[in-house]
């Protein structure tokens, strides 16, 4: 049986899904059509769509939309042509692209779509990401993100918004990753990558102007069990500058309660860099963030309490493992020496797992301050979510008795 399972990852299935798709939206002043056609790849020769779905033995297609304008009140579709992951360049292909490969190179740049001023690195694994990043230069952007979380990062997307050097490549290939996107490759780092065989290389040109999507919409289908189908408008963070913030202000039963602590620009910018990056993760979700790196990222959970606990915990066990890497090249649980053990374990616990002075983002409001308090007790000082609870004089009063700051977007970020 094993050997089945691993021989069906191998195995190429051809999908039965037509050229062309259309769908139409009609009501009593006309109809408006959205027409797309199929992506194929030429793959040693011969023309490849997607290797298989979400599993081996789902037949998948991919369809790029060509044609077509969908208007609703006072909402247009992004115009027909502008290709990002639905028209690729495969530079290299290894196992050319599945379903998962798409999606997740497609989050990715969802999230970096919203960074252009730095270098930025998004690794994303399971269409959610396990470490941004931004720095100075290319090769210490994707550096820091994969360090964030180099255990989930195995086999993960890597997306960058600058052309790849050699550096990078260097970096990049001296790890295990299923697909690196980014707008070119630099003479040489085409042939570093080669080293990895079944490593999918792709070139997008467009995401040299993917700041030009920001606010773009599209219309989002989810499909039922039973054939029916939900649409509706994609999501668009309207909070992206200092300037969009709310200050944290409430009024409970008669009593106004506001924020003590302006936040530093340090804090505004790992706030907003959070909150750009938390519209690309799985709600319910809480992130941990500090000088523009992911610290700890909690996703899909049912409880906001429970999910600042994960991500929480998360950056504890992340930075150990970097510790443990950084100084004896192997994994934290593979550290045998009880003496090497504890100096890691003692540094990581006096850094809080690395929160000590670091942002902390939420999808929705907390509901009552204990969620908050998770990340305060560890020594998070700002705190940014959308408000609106009833309980919102809760975390303010929590953020206040912690020196905290805390700042209201006014729109909830769930993604389902």
């Amino acid at each position: 049986m094993a050997s089945d399972i691993k021989a069906a990852y191998s195995t190429i299935i051809d999908d039965h899904f037509p050229e062309r798709m259309e769908i139409t939206f009609a009501d009593s002043k006309g109809r408006q059509t959205l027409f797309f056609e199929k992506v194929t790849w030429s793959v040693g020769g011969v023309e490849k769509g997607l290797r298989y779905g979400e599993n081996p033995g789902q037949e998948a297609a991919l369809y790029r939309l060509t044609n077509g304008n969908l208007i609703l009140g006072d909402t247009e579709t992004i115009v027909p042509g502008q290709y990002l992951a639905s028209d690729i360049e495969l530079l290299q292909s290894g196992k050319h692209p599945g379903k998962t490969n798409l999606t997740d190179t497609d989050n990715a740049l969802n999230i970096l779509r919203y960074f252009r001023d730095k270098p930025t690195a998004v690794i994303v694994k399971h269409n959610n990401p396990c470490g941004v990043a931004r720095a100075e230069s290319l090769e210490d952007a994707y550096t820091r993100a994969y360090m964030a979380d180099r255990i989930a990062a195995f086999g993960g997307c890597i997306a960058l918004n600058r052309p790849v050097d050699r550096a990078t490549a260097e970096a990049i290939a001296a790890q295990y990753a299923e697909v690196v996107v980014a707008p070119d490759f630099e003479e040489g780092s085409l042939a570093v990558l080669s080293e990895r065989k079944n490593l999918r290389v792709i070139r997008i040109r467009a995401i040299e102007r993917l700041h030009e999507f920001v606010g773009k919409r599209f219309v989002d289908f989810k499909s039922l069990i039973d054939g029916g189908i939900i649409a509706q408008w994609s999501f668009v963070p309207v909070t992206r500058t200092k300037e969009d913030l709310l200050p944290a202000r409430c009024e409970y039963r008669g009593k106004v309660y506001e924020i003590k602590r302006q936040p530093t620009g340090q804090e505004y910018t790992d706030m907003l860099f959070g909150w750009l990056v938390e519209s690309g993760i799985t709600s319910n979700s809480v992130i941990y963030v500090k000088n523009e790196v992911t610290v700890g990222i909690g996703t899909g959970e049912q409880d906001r309490v429970g999910v600042a606990e994960i991500a929480r915990d998360k950056a504890y066990r992340k930075l150990a493992d970097r510790y443990c890497f950084e100084a004896h090249g192997i994994p934290y649980k593979e550290l045998s020496d009880p003496d090497k053990k504890q100096e890691i374990d003692d540094r990581v616990a006096s850094e809080h797992g690395g929160l000590a002075g670091a942002a902390m983002v939420s999808d929705a409001f907390f509901p009552f301050r204990d969620g908050v308090d998770v990340g305060l007790k560890e020594g998070v000082l700002a705190v940014i979510q959308p408000g609106g609870s009833l309980n919102d004089y809760q975390a303010i009063e929590a953020c206040n008795e912690y020196g905290a700051t805390m700042v209201f977007t006014g729109q909830r970020s769930f993604k389902h």
